[in-house]
């Protein structure tokens, strides 16, 4: 790669990573270090022992660094946190060579760089806990520097806070952005959670095919795939639920599943292409009973985290504890709109759609219609966790008819904060109405709705050998975390969300050049995406001066910045260079 696209710090690091070597030492050791404590356990023990604390070993990034002659301070930054490290040239270099100290530690240690430590703590005349170094090593070698903030006055300035590259690069993320990892590690709890209150049920935890030949179980688009070797069609799975019921068919009376599902749709900030689902199926239940369940689970989970029932989620301060509020569907939109649906055909619910301003697609379904209904105009103002429930019968093809009422299906849905976190039925185990239903949706799909179910004869096959009563449930644990972490995008709760390819540095920045772009911001514009002359081409001239201004900034290229005549120039000249 050309040195051109490195900018000033990464030229640096490359000549500290060579006169590293020319010392003879390592900059990737192999040999492991042995670590006998995290920062805020060491911080922990010092504080119950005090002096009588023993050695302690550790090993993180250096995130700061203060040379004072003869001695320095730095902080290692480790999974638990930070703690402050003393370093003493004589103590870690004993005898007449003092490189260690004077060449490695002062002048080709960098921000970012991964060390090992031992030594003992005490407190500095300031009254901060801090471990004084006996030993040190370089363990990794950081080619590119932190975007690390700086603190004054508790405001933190230069923040690595955009949120593409944060999505794009979430190992700095993570590293640079604490509160990053608290919610991965509250996501981490959240799970556990749920699969140690399941498990003292006693529900067996299973796994299910990813790779399916009929997809199923949702009414969703999916992805396709290909397999050589038995030349067919597969499907990435939409759903585990058909799975999980053969498995109530085959005998177990309690089953769930983490489940990766994958649906070809759009993306927001609610909807990731791979999410993660909990389903869980109870023989000999019903959507009544899992109601119960739900509320019982998920007032755990918020105790679990934040020990309380009541979060705050952006502006709202949401109570979990139970029970919950419930409307069937029909009475929800008849309480949100004043327009009772409950007898409508197409036309009448096109029509009620007309007086809500509700844009709709010709050929809608009476189904659809109503999830478009509920959608704009109830969900969104149901922001304490609410129970709707007893759907129309079009709007679910997997769950029971409703024991009382006609054309209605025992399901209910919990929402959240406006947003669906849960699904679940008394599962339809008659056969005979499940061909029938499949059949409907087979209707669909060849009127061309993309979402439509396909009909599998081997779970109809299952069916008939007979599925007692079960309920079942599906929870969405990205729309839950981002619930109980109050993030307010889906991309924020998983570590790599699904995102465009980024334009590879270096694969188009030779015609920059010829628009009269010096060389040395080449690689300023390759890192903001704009590898070409026909990216250039049509910006505005005052925006691409801003944002060039802040990307050498915030990428520490060290330029001075241009005059705005010459990026006015560089547009123009990239129009005609792009004819």
């Amino acid at each position: 790669m050309s040195t051109s696209v490195y900018t000033d710090q990464e030229l640096a690091r490359r000549e500290e990573l060579g006169q590293l070597l020319q010392l003879g030492i390592s900059p990737y050791p192999s040999e492991p270090w042995p670590i006998t404590h995290g920062s805020a356990s060491i911080l922990q023990e010092f504080k119950d022992m005090g002096a009588d604390a023993s050695p302690c070993s550790i090993a993180g990034r250096v995130v700061s660094k203060r040379i004072m002659g003869k001695a320095a301070f730095a902080e290692i930054l480790d999974a638990q946190g930070k703690l402050q490290i003393y370093v003493n040239r004589d103590e870690i270099c004993p005898g007449e060579d003092k490189t260690l100290y004077n060449e490695v530690f002062k002048r080709l240690i960098s921000i970012g760089d991964i060390v090992g430590v031992n030594g003992y703590m005490f407190t500095t005349q300031t009254g901060e806990a801090t471990l004084h170094v006996k030993e040190f090593k370089l363990l990794s070698k950081a080619l590119r520097p932190l975007p690390m903030g700086k603190e004054k006055d508790g405001v933190i300035y230069d923040a690595f806070s955009d949120q593409e590259q944060r999505y794009r690069m979430r190992y700095v993320d993570l590293v640079v952005n604490p509160a990053v990892r608290d919610t991965f590690i509250q996501r981490s709890a959240l799970i556990r959670t749920m699969r140690n209150f399941l498990e003292e049920k006693g529900y067996l935890e299973v796994e299910t095919p990813i790779l399916q030949p009929i997809y199923g179980g949702a009414t969703a688009k999916p992805f396709k795939t290909h397999h050589n070797t038995l030349d067919m069609p597969l499907y990435l799975r939409i759903a585990n639920e058909l799975y999980l019921k053969r498995l109530i068919v085959g005998g177990f009376e309690g089953v769930f599943e983490f489940a990766k599902d994958f649906r070809n749709e759009g993306m927001s900030r609610f909807h990731n292409p791979e999410f993660t689902m909990l389903e869980l199926y109870v023989a000999y239940q019903d959507y009544q009973w899992m109601m119960e369940l739900v509320e019982e689970m998920v007032e755990k989970i918020t105790v679990a985290l934040h020990g309380s029932t009541e979060i705050k989620v952006g502006e709202h301060l949401i109570n979990f504890s139970r029970p919950w509020k419930k409307y069937t569907m029909y009475e929800s939109i008849r309480e949100f709109t004043g327009h009772d649906i409950s007898a409508m055909g197409v036309a009448e619910l096109e029509n009620v759609s007309a007086q809500l301003g509700i844009e709709i697609v010709p050929g809608m379904s009476r189904a659809k219609l109503i999830d478009e209904i509920f959608g704009a105009k109830v969900e969104p103002l149901l922001i304490q966790p609410t129970f709707i429930t007893d759907y129309p019968v079009e709007m679910s093809p997997l769950a029971k008819n409703h024991r009382s009422q006609p054309g209605i299906v025992e399901r209910f849905e919990a929402i959240c904060n406006g947003k669906e976190i849960c699904n679940a039925y008394s599962e339809l185990n008659d056969p005979i109405d499940q061909r029938k239903r499949f059949e409907e949706q087979l209707g669909l799909g060849l009127r061309g709705d993309e979402e439509a179910m396909m009909l599998d004869d081997d779970f109809l096959r299952a069916l008939e050998f007979g599925m007692p009563p079960t309920a079942g449930l599906g929870i969405g644990i990205d729309r839950l975390v981002m619930i109980m972490t109050n993030s307010a995008s889906i991309q924020d709760v998983l570590f790599f969300p699904q995102m465009r390819p980024e334009k590879v540095q270096g694969s188009g920045g030779h015609d920059l050049g010829e628009i009269g772009i010096p060389e040395e911001w080449i690689p300023v514009f390759e890192r903001m995406g704009l590898g070409s002359a026909k990216d250039v081409k049509g910006l505005s001239p005052n925006k691409l001066f801003n944002e060039l201004c802040g990307a050498n900034k915030k990428g520490k290229f060290g330029l001075k910045p241009p005059a705005r005549e010459a990026v006015e120039q560089w547009v123009a000249q990239a129009e005609t260079l792009s004819h």
